[in-house]
């Protein structure tokens, strides 16, 4: 039984891989041929000299936390559920948060075939609540423009992405509070000391993970001399 499983497990990993090298790729075609498509069609083509410097400058800034987050959510989220993620977009926002509390759920680990599946139903729940919640706003865009533009409601607005990793983060620091309270106190005082880095938090998941790692591989050797 052991042996088919693993069989069927292995002609799921190819056929996801497969499927999802080429929709990766058709997407990233389709995102990059759009706006020329649409340029050649309306005759408004956009000088070729200025997009390549306008890609570098920001592609630049952009490749060390695409980078990061590649390795950082791809052990996470196993082969079709960083597929899916990457594709769709909102990984920060939607889909790491609901890939995180489907594994914490069922009790599945990081690496695991289990966690591999569980991630890649649960990513693509989240993009179809997504692409349906998105549709629904579009249809009433017009009837809840007043209350989307509320002065009322726009701090509610503002503290809604804090509030989701506020609460994300207090489930894990609770758990790892000796290993979470180093980066924690680290990044909030280079804040503080820097504010303009707040418009670069992506880039800062490097420092602070980095910092992270360190201080678990140094507990774990402290541990292990304990035993020894």
């Amino acid at each position: 039984m052991e042996d088919k499983n693993q069989a069927y497990f292995e002609k799921y990993d190819k056929t996801t891989h497969l499927l999802g090298r080429i929709i990766s790729i058709v997407t990233l075609a389709l995102l990059l041929g759009a706006p020329f498509a649409i340029g050649g069609y309306l005759g408004a083509m956009p000088d070729l000299g200025a997009v390549a410097k306008g890609f570098l400058s920001i592609g630049i800034v952009w490749m060390v936390s695409s980078i990061a987050e590649y390795l950082i959510y791809t052990p996470m989220l196993g082969a079709g559920g960083s597929y899916l993620a990457f594709i769709t977009g909102n990984l920060i926002n939607m889909k790491i948060p609901c890939a995180m509390n489907a594994k914490d759920l069922v009790g599945a680990k990081s690496g695991t075939k289990e966690n591999e599946i569980i991630s890649t139903l649960s990513i693509a729940t989240a993009s179809l609540v997504t692409i349906l919640v998105l549709a629904l706003g579009v249809a009433l865009l017009i009837p809840l423009q007043p209350i989307l533009q509320s002065p009322t409601l726009q701090p509610a607005f503002d503290s809604v992405v804090p509030a989701l990793f506020g609460a994300m983060a207090y489930k894990y620091f609770r758990g790892h509070m000796n290993i979470a309270v180093y980066p924690l106190v680290f990044m909030s005082v280079l804040f503080m000391l820097l504010p303009s880095l707040v418009a670069n938090t992506s880039m800062m998941i490097i420092p602070s993970g980095a910092l992270a790692i360190f201080v678990a591989y140094r507990l774990y050797k402290k541990e292990s001399e304990t035993k020894e």
